[in-house]
């Protein structure tokens, strides 16, 4: 059993927490996490910092450009994420980024060092189904899912065939555009959730747009799993721990 079959496992909702590596320093971005992890998260999406993420809204997009700035780059967060891996064993690790940043560190050296540090997967954003083949072979011979995204307009037959070989876990996106919490969330959502999960064989989050405690609990009713970024990453350090609480209180119970 893996280590993310063992975090769905059960009837609990899972919380997923995304954080922007290096902001607003390494070495603040490795209290955060620890934090973000000693306050209830089950999984850590490691945001690679890059210079032009299209999918990301103006919080993620400050957090990407402050990290760069301050000198993050790939093989400071890979060190960084086994110091984590180290320290909690039991937590899931999923490294999400843009093709460039990948590509350009080296693919065969990049899955030698995920598994290593026994990363649980890697979530591409911006590496279309079509192009799949250039990272499922690492997959394969290394033994990382590649997560697959799941965007508010994808059809359910394209979503089955998105889902049919698909490991670890599915991200659904929540609603159009880009990151960014959300003071509503679409209408349909819950009944697309559940569509979604009636056809996938393996479990379901959801994402962007998830900004507090009530529209986590709104949404974990019809989800394995929620993921917070944004509203995430905007906190300062000390806001940190107590919000990561409040929406697993939120999530627990369900």
């Amino acid at each position: 059993m893996t280590r993310l079959q063992k975090i769905f496992g059960g009837n609990k909702k899972v919380l997923v927490i995304f954080d922007s590596c290096g902001a607003p320093t390494m070495e603040e971005s490795e209290r955060r996490l620890e934090s973000i992890i000693e306050s209830g998260a089950d999984i850590v999406e490691l945001g690679i910092p890059f210079s032009d993420p299209v999918a990301d809204g103006p919080v993620i997009q400050k957090a990407s450009q402050t990290a760069l700035a301050n000198g993050a780059t790939l093989e400071k967060i890979l060190k960084m994420a086994s110091r984590i891996r180290k320290k909690h064993p039991e937590t899931g690790l999923i490294f999400f980024g843009y093709c460039n940043v990948f590509l350009q560190y080296g693919w065969e050296k990049l899955f030698s060092e995920l598994a290593l540090l026994e990363a649980d997967g890697i979530l591409v954003v911006d590496l279309p189904y079509e192009e799949r083949d250039e990272i499922l072979p690492f997959c394969r011979k290394y033994g990382i899912p590649q997560i697959p995204l799941i965007g508010p307009s994808t059809d359910l037959e394209r979503a089955k065939k998105l889902l049919a070989e698909a490991e670890g876990f599915a991200y659904c996106i929540n609603a159009r555009g880009v990151t960014g919490a959300r003071k509503t969330l679409p209408p349909e959502l819950a009944a697309r959730l559940e569509a979604l999960k009636k056809i996938s064989p393996i479990p379901v989050a959801s994402g962007f747009g998830i900004s507090d405690g009530k529209s986590a609990f709104e949404v974990a009713h019809h989800t394995d799993a929620v993921v917070v970024g944004s509203a995430a990453v905007r906190l300062p350090l000390p806001e940190l721990a107590p919000f990561v609480r409040s929406l697993k209180e939120a999530i627990s119970g369900i």
